[in-house]
């Protein structure tokens, strides 16, 4: 009751708080994108659309000519020429990894109309609190650059490899990621908004602990594009030793590490517990600045995810497993903002 009557009091106070709720189904959204992505990936569905119909491409073929002309377009590819083909894929199958791939190309679309339609919506009622149409509009040049850059990611599968660019599915997932926090701060800067607080400010620890945890994204990135994680189905060793044997080092330090199978794994594999040792440490802080429930969501989120990479790793990647480990990757991400925002300097 006193919520509704500070609103009325303070109708932009009513409108931040909205458009906060708003943006939070966005990164709700942005959440869902990514699993998809994760399925997407893991059943090599990503190079199975050859084109970017921005407008058209959101309807599925719908004609049996025009699922074979999608088909025939697909079979030019380096995936369908030196993989699927031999093994004998047939329309009915193509199919299967066409609709991953639309799905999550839809997604994408539906992100990006509701970021839009309600930056629009509310901007032409003059309900956008002050400081926040650049913010908006940042956020909707992100949506746009993250479809620009999957294109980008797509087109290294369909002429250069069997395979997209590890490197492109990074920063395609990183993108996204970026994209993801990026919404949630500014909703939670919003909700302050509505309950008359300050706007909060990065500080340097929360700014080295998602920098840290943005590196070892970054690393999960390169062993899902480098299909890094079946090289050992083994924990805490690999392949029964610690440090594991076959790295090649030929093409130098720097290579071996963003491009050598085994040590993006071992890497990814090890990195992990620095990133939960500054986050024990943030939800310390969180928990002795009266933030518990941002706390908890922390621990939560980063617990189940050591977890999850671990039976990810022990069960040869199993496709359930390894999505949720990409999911509950975004949902760490969303905690760890929250959290960040949680300790930020106010005013």
């Amino acid at each position: 009751m006193q919520a509704s009557l500070a609103e009325q009091e303070h109708p932009m106070r009513g409108h931040a708080a909205s458009l906060a709720r708003w943006l939070f189904i966005v990164a709700a959204l942005v959440v869902a994108i990514v699993a998809v992505g994760g399925i997407t990936r893991l059943t090599e569905s990503g190079v199975s659309i050859t084109e970017w119909k921005p407008v058209s491409g959101a309807l599925p073929p719908l004609t049996e000519a025009q699922w074979q002309a999608e088909f025939d377009a697909y079979r030019q590819t380096p995936q369908y020429i030196l993989v699927n083909g031999p093994a004998g894929m047939t329309l009915s199958t193509y199919k299967v990894i066409f609709f991953w791939e639309w799905v999550h190309r839809l997604l994408a679309r539906g992100i990006g109309l509701v970021l839009i339609g309600v930056t629009a919506l509310y901007w032409v009622r003059g309900r956008i609190p002050p400081g926040y149409k650049p913010r908006l509009l940042a956020l909707i040049a992100l949506v746009g650059f993250q479809g620009a850059i999957g294109w980008w990611m797509v087109k290294s599968g369909i002429v250069n490899d069997v395979k997209v660019s590890h490197f492109r599915l990074a920063a395609h997932l990183l993108t996204a990621l970026f994209t993801l926090g990026g919404l949630v701060w500014t909703a939670l800067d919003l909700r302050s908004d509505a309950h008359g607080e300050p706007r909060h400010r990065l500080t340097g620890f929360a700014a080295l602990a998602l920098a840290i945890l943005g590196l070892q994204l970054f690393m999960g990135a390169l062993v899902a594009g480098l299909r890094a994680g079946h090289v050992a189905n083994d924990w805490p060793l690999m392949m029964g030793r610690f440090f594991p044997a076959g790295v090649d080092f030929g093409g130098g330090l720097g290579r071996a590490v963003l491009s050598d199978p085994f040590l993006t794994h071992f890497n990814h594999r090890w990195f992990a517990w620095v990133v939960v040792a500054v986050l024990v440490v943030m939800a310390r802080k969180l928990k002795a600045a009266g933030q518990r429930p941002a706390a908890k969501a922390l621990h939560m989120a980063f617990g189940t995810q050591i977890l999850l990479g671990i039976a990810t790793v022990m069960s040869g990647i199993a496709l359930w497993l390894a999505v949720l480990h990409q999911l509950v990757g975004a949902l760490l991400v969303a905690a760890a903002a929250w959290g960040a925002h949680a300790l930020g300097r106010r005013g």
